[in-house]
């Protein structure tokens, strides 16, 4: 069986070994790759695990570590770790970015290559079939000739479609079994995470304002911890009687408010009271200008 397939190069053209060329160096350097990256991720993860008061010596974890203590340092709050993280691979690993998508596409663009390669020799077949229709031949030896070389020809074509057909299928399945049992993604997540972990639970928890960074000194001891938590009581206290401050005033705003709204209410009720007195004696007026009236037409009567 291999010494058929080998057989079969020999009726391959100068295009299909390119193609062919091409395939199998896709597929090296996206193994090659793939082999790379999970060496480097694998070794980041190691020194993290090694590392425990955040003195690394690759670049990206001590990017990581300053950005997040000058985040402690401000004062942000609650802080984005995964923003962080992901920041930091994508502006200092964008080489390992780019080559993790390289081995993502590598699957694709070997089909794709086989199927160039397909579509290639089926023309080329195709078109030395047609020539061999047409062509005008004189006596019958010469006709089988023409027939002999005409169909070879076309044999070659293909070859050439079904050889390269076949490297880059066997190329992809070799992809798609690296990618499900030695996935890059999968390990560069994983790192992350173990990042994400070491940030919340060592660095966010044990570090405050003024903590010693990347290769500072070391922690504070105990004096400088109670002055740290007595100015902190101490802020919190004083943070505190404003807040209450603020509230009586407040207080006492709405009880004034709510005294002119009394006397408010008071005076309306006063002046609703003089209305009424006020159409009371317009209504007696009225009944007794009526009232004359009436009498004075009934005497004119």
């Amino acid at each position: 069986m291999f010494e058929a397939f080998l057989s079969n190069f020999k009726l391959l053209d100068p295009s299909a070994y390119v193609v062919i060329a091409v395939i199998v160096s896709i597929l090296v350097g996206a193994v090659a790759a793939t082999v790379s990256l999970r060496a480097r991720y694998a070794e980041l993860a190691r020194e993290l695990r090694r590392t425990h008061d955040g003195d690394f010596r690759a670049p990206v974890l001590i990017s990581i570590v300053r950005e997040t203590l000058d985040a402690l340092e401000q004062g942000a709050g609650e802080i984005n770790t995964q923003a962080i993280v992901e920041h930091n691979f994508q502006a200092r690993l964008r080489s390992f970015m780019i080559a993790e998508r390289f081995v993502k596409a590598s699957t694709g663009l070997l089909i794709i290559l086989g199927l160039v390669g397909t579509f290639y020799g089926l023309t080329l077949s195709i078109g030395r079939l047609v020539g061999l229709v047409s062509a005008d031949t004189g006596s019958g030896a010469d006709l089988a000739a023409g027939l002999t070389q005409g169909l070879t020809q076309a044999l070659s074509g293909m070859s050439v479609a079904f050889t390269t057909s076949l490297f880059g299928i066997v190329s992809a399945i070799l992809m798609t079994l690296i990618g499900v049992f030695w996935n890059v993604t999968d390990s560069r997540l994983a790192l992350m995470v173990e990042i994400e972990a070491f940030l919340d639970n060592r660095l966010s928890r044990a570090a405050a304002p003024g903590a010693a960074g990347v290769g500072g000194p070391a922690a504070a001891g105990p004096g400088a911890v109670l002055g740290q938590f007595g100015q902190a009581l101490t802020t919190s206290v004083s943070q505190l009687q404003a807040s209450v401050g603020q509230f009586d005033e407040a207080l006492q705003n709405f009880a004034g408010s709510t005294r002119e709204f009394r006397e408010f209410n008071l005076h309306l009720k006063d002046n609703v009271q003089r209305l009424s007195l006020c159409f009371a004696d317009l209504s007696n007026h009225l009944n007794a200008h009526i009232a004359e009236l009436s009498r004075r037409e009934r005497g004119r009567s």
